[in-house]
C-alpha cells in the first residue's frame, strides 16, 4: 500500500479552509451513514439537519446551510481516510463513503474530440486492442484529430456528417459527438459507487479497459448545479467496443464507479466557471512499476456543463431526488504497457488518482469485480437506519 497511502492523505482542495466540503461517513456505532461537513482538519456529523446528502443539494443554498448546520465532532480528515481502505480497516470507526446517496447517477459520453475518436476506434476493432492502432491511424486520417472546436449540432458538423457518411466513415459515437443529442445514459444505481481509498472494481472477464477520470457535477431536482466533486467512470473497452448495446455490461459492475472524496459545494468562491476552466489529472501506478500520467482542461469540452445537465434534467425528464452527472472523460490512455502496440490496460494492484486543486484527489486501488466490497446497503437500508435513528420525519 506504499503506493496508496501518500495520495490518499492529500484528499483535500488545496483551499480546502475556504470551501464548503460535504460528504459521507459509515459510522459503525450507528449501523449506518451519516452526512458529514468538513471544518478545518475535522469531520463533523450534520445528518440530524440533513439525513441525506439529496436533502442538503436540495436546499435554497446548499453552501450555507452546510456551513450553518450544528454537528457532532466524529473524527480528524486524517483518522477516516487513514481507516477508508478495505485492507487493514477498524470496523469499529468510521470510514469514508462516496458523496452521493439518493440521487441518479448519470454520466455523459463522447465529450470530448479525443475520446470521441477512442470510441469509434473501439467500435471498429470490435473490442480488439491489437487491432486499435492501425485502426486509429485510419480514422485520425478519414476524421481528422481535431474536432474539439466543432460545435455539436451546428451546421459545420452536419456538413461533416454527410461527408463521412459519403466516405463511409460514419459511427454511432460521431453521432452522439457532433450531432445535435448529447449522450447521457445511467452509470450505476444511487448508492452503488464507491469513494477514495475503497477499490474500483474491473471486470475479471476484460482485458482491454481503462479508468475514465472527470468531473462530477451535483443537481438538484430543479436542474440547478450545486457544486462538484471528481469521478473515475471505470470502462471495459473490449466489451464496448463488441456492442454499444452492451454499454451497462462495459459500465455498470461491482464498484466500477468512484466518486470523490467529497462534494465542493458551490459559494462565492467557487463557480461553474471554475469547473469550466478546471485541469484534471491522472496518475496510473502499477506494482509492476509502469506509471502513466496525463493531464487536460475541461475548457476542451464540445458541449457546456450547462448544456449537458439541460439534456439531462428538463420538461421531459425530472429526477425527484436530483443527480450526480459524470462529465465525460478527456482521457483515452493509449500507452504501450506491455507488448508495442497492445496499448493500455489495468492490472489488478492499480493506483488511479484523478486530482484538480479545486476539488482534491480520488484514490482508488483497482482489483477484480469479484474481489471488491459487494455493494449490500441500499436505498431500503438507508431508510429503516435513518428511521431508527429518528432521523426521519
Amino acid at each position: 500500500m506504499d503506493r496508496f497511502t501518500p495520495q490518499l492523505r492529500a484528499a483535500l482542495p488545496d483551499d480546502a479552509a475556504d470551501a464548503a466540503l460535504a460528504g459521507r461517513v459509515w459510522r459503525p456505532d450507528l449501523g449506518g451513514p451519516s452526512v458529514v461537513a468538513v471544518r478545518g482538519a475535522e469531520v463533523f456529523d450534520v445528518s440530524p439537519a440533513f439525513p441525506t446528502l439529496r436533502d442538503l443539494c436540495e436546499s435554497d443554498d446548499p453552501a450555507s446551510s452546510l456551513r450553518a448546520a450544528a454537528g457532532e465532532r466524529i473524527g480528524t480528515v486524517a483518522d477516516i481516510l487513514a481507516n477508508t481502505p478495505p485492507d487493514g480497516r477498524d470496523a469499529a470507526r468510521p470510514w469514508l463513503l462516496a458523496p452521493p446517496d439518493l440521487q441518479a447517477i448519470k454520466a455523459a459520453g463522447v465529450t470530448f474530440a479525443v475520446s470521441m475518436l477512442e470510441r469509434v476506434i473501439e467500435e471498429r476493432a470490435r473490442g480488439d486492442n491489437a487491432a486499435a492502432a492501425t485502426i486509429r491511424a485510419e480514422v485520425n486520417r478519414l476524421v481528422g484529430d481535431d474536432l474539439a472546436r466543432l460545435k455539436p449540432g451546428s451546421a459545420e458538423a452536419m456538413r461533416l456528417k454527410e461527408v463521412l457518411i459519403q466516405q463511409g466513415a460514419w459511427s454511432q459515437y460521431l453521432e452522439v459527438g457532433i450531432g445535435p443529442d448529447a449522450e447521457i445514459f445511467t452509470k450505476c444505481q444511487p448508492m452503488a459507487s464507491v469513494g477514495t481509498g475503497m477499490d474500483a472494481g474491473v471486470h475479471p472477464a476484460s482485458s482491454w479497459n481503462n479508468p475514465e477520470p472527470e468531473v462530477v457535477l451535483a443537481v438538484a431536482s430543479t436542474g440547478r448545479i450545486v457544486g462538484a466533486t471528481l469521478g473515475n467512470d471505470v470502462n471495459l473497452r473490449d466489451v464496448e467496443g463488441r456492442s454499444a448495446l452492451l454499454l451497462g455490461k462495459a459500465k455498470d459492475n461491482n464498484a466500477s464507479c468512484a466518486i470523490g472524496p467529497f462534494l465542493r459545494l458551490f459559494d462565492g468562491g467557487f463557480r461553474l466557471d471554475d469547473v469550466r476552466a478546471m485541469t484534471v489529472t491522472l496518475r496510473v501506478e502499477g506494482a509492476d512499476g509502469f506509471v502513466l500520467e496525463g493531464s487536460s482542461s475541461i475548457a476542451r469540452i464540445s458541449r457546456d456543463p450547462a448544456e449537458l445537465v439541460g439534456q439531462m434534467v428538463n420538461a421531459h425528464h425530472r429526477y425527484p431526488d436530483g443527480a450526480m452527472l459524470f462529465l465525460g472523460t478527456m482521457f483515452a490512455p493509449i500507452q504501450d504497457r506491455d507488448a508495442p502496440g497492445q496499448g493500455f490496460t489495468h492490472k489488478t494492484g492499480d493506483v488511479v488518482t484523478i486530482a484538480a486543486p479545486k476539488l482534491g484527489r480520488l484514490v482508488n486501488r483497482i482489483m477484480p469485480t469479484d474481489q471488491c466490497a459487494p455493494w449490500s446497503f441500499g436505498a431500503a437500508a438507508l431508510m429503516r437506519n435513518l428511521a431508527a435513528r429518528g432521523l426521519l420525519t
